[in-house]
Formats: C-alpha cells, sequence, structure tokens
C-alpha cells in the first residue's frame, strides 16, 4: 500500500472540536477523480492502494475516455476531513470496476452516505456504480466531475434523467482538483444527510 501527500495536509490528530464521525464513501466509475477528490481535501496523508496498470488489467477495464490513466485502485483510497460544527468525515474511495464489487459490502459498511462522480463524457458507465448505492440504500449526492474537454451543452434536466434521479437528490458540478470545490460537494452531501435525519433536540 502507497500514500501520496496532499497539499491540504496539516494535521494528524482529529481536532478538540470533533464530536460527530462520519464514514463516507466515495464512489464513481473507474477513472473519474476518486483518488484526486480525496487527495484534494483529506487533511491527514491519504491512504491509496494504487497499483500500475498492466497489459492484462487492459484487457478487463475499458479505457475508453480514460486512456491516460496509467494506475488504478485496486482496494480503497482513504483520507479525513474535518468540517465546521465539529463534524468530521472519514472518506473511503472505492474501486471503480466490476471485478472489485466483492469488496464493496465491506467498504460501505457503516457508512451513512455517498458521494458519487460522475463523468458527462462517458454518462453510462455510472449506471452500475448508482445501482449499486441504491442497492446499498445509501443516501448519495451526484456530482459531475469538471473535465476540461466535458461537454456543456446538457441541462440539468437532462442529466437528472440521463441518471435517473430523484428530485430530492443532490446534483452538482465539482472540480476534484480543487480542495473548495470538492468541499462544496461533500458539503451538499452532508446536508443531505441531514435534511433526511435532522438531529435531535436535547
Amino acid at each position: 500500500m502507497a500514500s501520496a501527500p496532499s497539499s491540504t495536509t496539516s494535521r494528524t490528530h482529529l481536532p478538540e472540536t470533533a464530536r460527530e464521525l462520519v464514514k463516507i464513501l466515495v464512489a464513481g466509475p473507474f477513472g473519474v477523480g476518486k483518488t484526486t477528490l480525496i487527495d484534494s481535501v483529506s487533511e491527514i496523508r491519504p491512504l491509496h492502494t494504487e497499483e500500475p496498470l498492466s497489459e492484462a488489467s487492459a484487457q478487463t477495464d475499458d479505457l475508453a475516455g480514460v486512456q491516460d490513466k496509467s494506475t488504478t485502485t485496486v482496494a480503497i483510497d482513504f483520507g479525513r476531513i474535518s468540517l465546521p460544527d465539529g463534524i468530521v468525515l472519514y472518506l473511503f474511495g472505492t474501486p471503480g470496476q466490476e471485478r472489485f464489487r466483492s469488496l464493496w459490502d465491506d467498504i460501505a459498511y457503516g457508512a451513512l452516505g455517498a458521494l458519487v462522480l460522475v463523468d458527462s463524457r462517458r454518462i453510462d458507465a455510472s449506471f452500475d456504480v448508482l445501482g449499486l448505492v441504491e442497492e446499498t440504500g445509501l443516501p448519495y449526492a451526484v456530482a459531475f466531475n469538471a473535465f476540461p474537454d466535458a461537454p456543456r451543452h446538457y441541462t440539468d434536466e437532462q442529466l437528472r434523467a440521463a441518471l435517473d434521479l430523484e428530485p430530492t437528490t443532490p446534483m452538482l458540478v465539482c472540480d476534484a482538483r480543487d480542495a473548495d470545490s470538492s468541499i462544496d460537494a461533500l458539503l451538499a452531501l452532508v446536508q443531505h444527510l441531514i435534511d433526511r435525519h435532522p438531529p435531535e433536540h436535547r
């Protein structure tokens, strides 16, 4: 297992203000930017289980639209980010290929929600992952990763229809390379979780 530095790395220990520890999945198809998003926001040195793509895996993994990709996550990515009001997110990036599907239940265990990254250049690649998230019963938000050559002509209504999203499912655009943009996507998911299960007043 290898770990990679993060531009936002600033602390190792949990802040004293932490009061809600939340496990979140960062899901999406192969090459959509899950590792990049976790790298961009993690306040600790992120953990990665990336391996180089080989000729053998090229026979299995669909590289259409991601021909420049040279590595792939084979287990999980892991990072942590502290949000306002004492909420700390533990981020678990899931592998995006069908051949790693057997890991899904183990990684998803105990998660409260999922941020599903989508590539608008290949929307159909997200169907299987969205199906897994829905089968698990996890609330989720959808974030379209803003690749430079992503099409800009789709309307929100067209994108929702293409993914068959419920009207209440948050959907936004983010740049997985940018910490602020990625945090905004995570905040949209957290707000969605709060709206579904408002905290009890004590």
